[in-house]
């Protein structure tokens, strides 16, 4: 006779069996999958928020550096208009930044440049490095002048360089630059966080110019369009070996 008065009771009494009938593991999973879906939005969320904030930050410092650069230029060409004007020249500062290249092979070395030219990483024909120039390493570079060309390159030879010859080392290995994440994990404890960073710690021989020119390996470079003239004879006779000044920017124009 209840049964007759309370026609909705047993319906509702099914519903909540069924809810019942649904295994505590089961609904600790959907809870566990529900908690780790809005944990990894939010982190992804977080991520492309760095994402964003680091492009500004490396565009930022990039047209900085444009600045810096042309300000730089504008002055040189300032100071040699107005010693030009009163007939006297003006001559330069000294460039720190050397780039030298391993011209000859390794028959007949003696054990000096050979060791030298270890040193520097030249261990290939046609591999390149950057140095900074002071007694020491100027020392050096006479030493094993008969089988290295070198030179002060410009911004415009740099750049070119690491952007199309650029590997870095890590871990040991020889990575291409594809990334700034790459820049970054190995020298964002220095401050350089992307290629613009790299180019400009190199070209300005910055305070961690050592860091940065260890993480870049030796460039293979291809033989010059048109060969060497002579390896054998310096530079100044008509040869390819020792230094070629600003001379070194055309050769790597056609080695890059």
């Amino acid at each position: 006779e209840y049964m007759g008065l309370f026609p909705n009771a047993t319906m509702a009494d099914t519903k909540a069996d069924a809810k019942q009938k649904v295994p505590e593991t089961v609904l600790k999973k959907r809870k566990q999958k529900k908690e780790a879906r809005s944990k990894r939005v939010a982190s992804e969320q977080l991520a492309k928020k760095k994402l964003q904030d680091k492009r500004r930050v490396i565009f930022k410092r990039a047209e900085k550096y444009v600045k810096e650069y042309r300000a730089a230029k504008k002055t040189m060409n300032n100071l040699t208009r107005q010693a030009k004007k009163e007939g006297n020249f003006y001559v330069p500062a000294e460039s720190k930044l050397a780039f030298v290249v391993r011209i000859r092979g390794i028959n007949g070395v003696h054990p000096k440049p050979r060791k030298v030219m270890q040193l520097l990483r030249l261990r290939q024909i046609n591999n390149g490095v950057f140095v900074h120039l002071n007694k020491a390493t100027i020392q050096m570079l006479r030493i094993a002048e008969p089988y290295i060309t070198w030179g002060y390159p410009n911004l415009k030879s740099v750049r070119e360089l690491i952007y199309k010859r650029g590997y870095g080392k890590v871990n040991h290995c020889r990575i291409p630059l594809t990334d700034n994440a790459i820049i970054e994990r190995v020298l964002g404890k220095k401050g350089i966080i992307c290629m613009e960073d790299l180019v400009h710690e190199i070209v300005s021989v910055g305070p961690s110019f050592k860091q940065a020119s260890n993480f870049l390996w030796p460039f293979k470079l291809n033989t010059p369009n048109g060969g060497w003239r002579r390896k054998y004879n310096h530079y100044n006779d008509g040869g390819d070996c020792g230094l070629r000044d600003t001379m070194i920017n055309p050769l790597l124009r056609k080695m890059v």
